[in-house]
């Protein structure tokens, strides 16, 4: 077996760095950084949720369309990078066009360039996953997970803290910014050219129904309807509390009266290191642990910073209707300050360590020869959470803050007892998690 050095020396592993980096990008373009800028603009609440909420379809159903990427090979570079490099020249030109837009005058235009921007973003996760499955053995996944998790985070520091710094301090406008992502998703593609190919073990399957009935197939048949029904309910419940968290955390933090700067500087740059050091962390901690081990008690530890959450909202009384404008002059009460910054780092850093874990059992779940599809597909699952939890911003109304963060941490409940189950059908049925 490789040493934990060997593999930190793999060169897949700086290719890994800069694929996550591509993958990273848009996404908070189209959640955080928009919620932003549709906060500043003075947008509806509900509408904030709502949007969020269409926002996350694609990443959804990208299982539908992921067989077409299985099956068919572009001319250059091989099915994964071929796919990647297509894929990343059409993201420069859809966020380059998100730039010229304004949510105060063309709300639904800017949705709908959003949802482009999400399908060819959830696209670019199917190619990469793929990519980082077929790529990486067995020796190397744990801790190539955690590169890739790595410089995802790495490009979400830029797509958010960074694109807060450009706002607060250079343009004072959110159109230029976004031009600058548009540069940067650039950057991104050239990084494609230099990965390392798959071609080697690539196998794609012969027709296209294969591309479609094979991967799905091929799950059931070495899992079991039973087992693999509890891992896809699993999926989709795990993720529940993330999504509710992600979706109403700026607008949160814009109504207890912090900054964009602030906001910026310690949600989008201090908690993204939080979460890679948390990742990186997490992916040594598996190397010694099962990734059933790593599910439970890192995902259980999330509990803390939302927890501090409830903390914050109960000094800071922020009010759901409450946007930027209203929170001149205010002064932040003794010690607000101090516990948005813990509640943020706590969060992120068992955040990465969950997410070192979760994403290693996804792929561990998937055969190579449909991993596009197959990663795809459990993915969706994960990110049909985001759908779950469109009313989000309707339930903030209803409760308020504090009760909203305690519904977030209750929901984590059903999850942890599908854990518990899929545990007692591995014992007594047999090859489940300690293949993992």
């Amino acid at each position: 077996m490789k040493s934990l050095l060997q593999v930190f020396q793999n060169r897949k592993m700086a290719a890994l760095l800069f694929v996550g980096f591509s993958s990273g990008l848009p996404i908070l373009l189209v959640l955080k950084t928009l919620q932003s800028w549709m906060s500043d603009a003075g947008t509806d609440l509900s509408k904030i949720g709502w949007y969020g909420s269409l926002i996350g379809f694609p990443y959804a159903f990208k299982f539908l369309w992921s067989p077409l990427l299985d099956r068919f090979v572009p001319p250059f570079l091989g099915r994964r990078k071929g796919w990647l490099l297509i894929i990343q020249f059409l993201l420069v030109l859809a966020i380059g066009a998100m730039s010229l837009q304004d949510p105060a005058k063309n709300l639904n235009l800017l949705a709908v360039i959003s949802v482009l921007i999400a399908f060819l973003s959830a696209s670019q996760d199917i190619v990469a996953d793929a990519y980082r499955t077929d790529v990486l053995t067995g020796a190397e996944r744990p801790i190539g997970v955690s590169i890739f998790t790595t410089g995802y985070r790495v490009a979400l520091i830029l797509s958010f803290a960074g694109a807060s710094k450009l706002y607060e301090n250079v343009f004072r406008a959110w159109q230029p910014v976004y031009l600058v992502m548009a540069g940067l998703m650039l950057l991104g593609l050239v990084f494609t050219l230099f990965a390392p190919g798959t071609e080697a073990t690539d196998r794609p399957p012969e027709t296209f129904a294969d591309a479609i009935t094979l991967p799905f197939l091929d799950f059931f048949q070495r899992r079991g309807l039973v087992y693999g029904g509890l891992i896809l309910s699993f999926i989709v419940t795990y993720k529940i509390s993330d999504a509710m968290m992600n979706l109403m955390s700026i607008p949160f933090l814009k109504a207890a009266c912090f900054s964009q700067g602030q906001i910026g500087d310690i949600n989008g740059f201090m908690g993204i290191i939080a979460t890679i050091v948390g990742a990186l962390l997490g992916g040594v901690l598996l190397t010694r642990m099962s990734v059933f081990q790593g599910l439970w008690i890192f995902g259980g530890l999330q509990a803390i910073g939302i927890i501090l959450y409830v903390m914050l909202a109960q000094i800071s009384h922020p009010d759901p209707t409450v946007l930027t404008k209203a929170c001149q002059n205010f002064v932040q009460p003794p010690f607000a300050t101090q516990l948005f910054v813990l509640a943020i780092n706590v969060e992120n850093f068992f955040g990465g360590m969950e997410s070192s874990a979760f994403g290693l059992f996804l792929m561990n779940m998937c055969n190579q020869q449909f991993s596009a599809t197959q990663f795809a597909l459990l993915s969706s699952l994960m990110a049909l959470s985001k759908l779950l939890v469109a009313p989000a911003g309707d339930l903030v109304k209803a409760l308020g803050w504090s009760n909203f963060f305690l519904v977030t941490m209750l929901v984590i409940i059903p999850s942890m007892f599908l854990l518990f189950l899929i545990a007692r059908s591995d014992a007594r049925q047999g090859p489940a998690l300690k293949e993992l």
